[in-house]
């Protein structure tokens, strides 16, 4: 069977973007994270939070060039494989990719050296305000991107003029409901995925040895980042499935499992849509009225995939990740009130926890990093068959590339990747295992 160079094309982009935004994501988090393990240490030298803050502060790091590693494959891909869309959005697209880059190597240049050396050689609060600009700078420069990728699947304050979009309002493009609620989507995603990570890395300390203070205060502060975490998770998932009811009726028909318009379909827990049949096998279903997820006609009647003709988005992948987002979901909230309700119980020391509880927690990394990514692919898938929804089709800009050279492209950039991942699982392993040791010399401030 031949593979269409679309196809290739797709599954290379969405593959770069998918480990750009995983370790951005941490990055952010745990930026914000490592603001107050130094705050804390700041207001208490001697104590664990110096020692959590030394810790985490190198998966910080490998996170952080990681992101910037795996964000330059993207913007070439954007260009190689999509040049169609940078002439038609270059309007858009081009202020906003600027003041992301730019963000993010003012962070890089000014404060991320004071941040990674720093610590001995500048006061504490000097220290303190360079870790608090990294965070910041990070969270700005993922909020420009954020409101690209949003414009694209509803191109608000824009018009389509001789083939280019011109901007019309840009207050339109930033200041959204839908900008803001995929804003809040990747806040809930990024520190989710932080928070279980840092409970499953003290949970295998906790399995291993005693841990010490800073292992302690490193769970602590994971649960209650995990627990705030998934609340805005399922808040940020309805306030998206809503926006996309609003912008996208046809995408959000595809989640839900809705093919015909009609007033009251049911809720499918369990199916296999038809493309042929453009129906869906129902196996379990519920008499729930999924209407808040979906979109209205000027009837208010509900808009199914009958409204897209022959043109339907990837359906099959859609329906499958939001059950897959409400699985993950649900299983990353009980394990997260288990925890809590445990740690309340015999205190915040992973030791105390039970070892059938630690051992579940071990995963627990791994939990997050799946249900960031579903949630973010959720999103992402919303553009198809579109580039920028209802203007630009991905075939219509794709460049002219063999697919044997997709195909060798491909493969080379899985290799990379896996290697990549490897390594920062090996390197979060090692230090997991030999926790941090501290460098002294005579006179110098801790």
């Amino acid at each position: 069977m031949e593979i269409s160079a679309l196809f290739l094309a797709r599954a290379q982009f969405a593959l770069s973007l998918n480990m750009h935004v995983l370790f951005a994501a941490l990055a952010m988090a745990l930026g914000w994270i490592l603001c107050v393990f130094r705050f804390r240490a700041w207001k208490a030298p001697d104590s664990g939070w110096t020692t959590a803050y030394r810790f985490w502060v190198r998966i910080f790091a490998l996170s952080f060039f990681l992101a910037l590693a795996t964000a330059l494959p993207v913007l070439v891909e954007l260009g190689t494989l999509w040049p169609e869309l940078i002439e038609r959005t270059g309007n858009v697209a081009g202020p906003l990719l600027a003041f992301g880059i730019t963000t993010f190597f003012v962070t890089k240049s000014l404060f991320m050296g004071v941040v990674l050396f720093g610590q001995r050689r500048v006061s504490a609060k000097a220290h303190f305000f360079a870790v608090l600009m990294v965070a910041l700078g990070l969270t700005l420069t993922l909020f420009w991107a954020v409101v690209l990728h949003t414009w694209a699947q509803a191109p608000v304050g824009a018009g389509l003029i001789d083939g280019r979009y011109q901007v019309y309002g840009w207050n339109e493009i930033i200041l959204t409901p839908f900008v803001l609620w995929r804003s809040v989507s990747f806040v809930a995603g990024a520190f989710l995925f932080a928070g279980l990570l840092l409970i499953g890395v003290t949970a295998w300390q906790a399995l291993r040895r005693p841990p010490d203070e800073g292992e302690r205060l490193s769970f602590r502060t994971g649960v209650l980042v995990s627990v705030c975490a998934i609340v805005l998770y399922w808040a940020a998932l309805d306030g998206n499935a809503r926006m996309v009811a609003r912008y996208q009726p046809a995408i959000a028909a595809a989640q839900v499992g809705v093919w015909q318009s009609s007033a009251a379909p049911s809720w499918v827990w369990l199916g296999v849509p038809k493309l042929q049949q453009r129906s869906t096998e129902v196996f379990w279903a519920s008499e729930v009225n999924p209407q808040r997820w979906l979109g209205k006609q000027t009837d208010t009647s509900l808009v199914g995939l009958d409204v897209t003709g022959e043109l339907l988005p990837p359906v099959v992948l859609l329906f499958w990740l939001l059950r897959a987002a409400l699985l993950l979901g649900a299983i990353a909230s009980v394990l997260i009130v288990v925890t809590l309700l445990v740690a309340l119980r015999r205190g915040f020391e992973p030791s105390r926890q039970p070892k059938w509880l630690l051992r579940m927690q071990v995963w627990s990394g791994s939990l997050g990093a799946l249900a960031w990514l579903v949630s973010w692919n959720l999103s992402d898938l919303g553009r198809s068959p579109y580039l920028v929804w209802g203007t630009l089709l991905q075939q219509d800009a794709l460049a002219a590339v063999a697919p044997l050279t997709l195909a060798w492209v491909l493969a080379g950039a899985v290799a990379t990747y896996a290697v990549m991942l490897a390594g920062f699982i090996q390197m979060l392993w090692h230090a997991a295992r030999f926790g941090v040791v501290p460098v002294r010399k005579p006179g110098m401030r801790p």
